[in-house]
């Protein structure tokens, strides 16, 4: 499982032309799914998005978690952060989950997130053609790997 962590000003996800989540301050968190992933996988990057310490305190140094800063979360699913670009131009996506296994647990990451920080998490819609804006703050950007831990 893999997520790429965007600290943002604001973010929003849009299908169909209409606004699906919106947020101020906070994370923007993108998720990749693969077809070994379970809820350890989950579990340690909930964990570690929670507490990653990315949002200045008073001093400007980079030391409180999104929960401490008071920030909004959107998780947005992205199959496209499982490729492969090994051989050739055109990137694999065979590592990652199809929707069967990835829908359980992306829904399940959200639920969990949603507890972990203590308020509701936005999302996109899995599967559907979403436009992703975002405002990123810093810009800082933080990419995790459950496999890399």
């Amino acid at each position: 499982m893999r997520v790429v962590i965007q600290r943002v000003s604001s973010a929003s996800v849009t299908i169909g032309g209409v606004v699906r989540s919106s947020i101020g301050p906070g994370l923007l968190v993108l998720l990749g799914i693969g077809h070994e992933d379970s809820g350890d996988d989950i579990d340690y990057l909930v964990r570690k998005t929670a507490a990653l310490r990315i949002f200045d305190d008073g001093e400007g140094v980079m030391n409180r978690s999104v929960v401490e800063a008071g920030g909004e979360v959107i998780v947005v699913s992205q199959f496209t952060l499982m490729a492969s670009t090994r051989k050739g131009n055109r990137p694999s996506y065979i590592e990652a989950a199809g929707h069967e296994k990835a829908i359980p647990l992306y829904e399940e990451f959200c639920r969990k997130l949603s507890g972990a920080i203590g308020r509701r998490v936005g999302t996109g819609e899995f599967g559907a053609d979403m436009k992703v804006a975002l405002v990123n703050d810093g810009p800082v950007t933080i990419c995790m790997d459950s496999k890399n831990k």
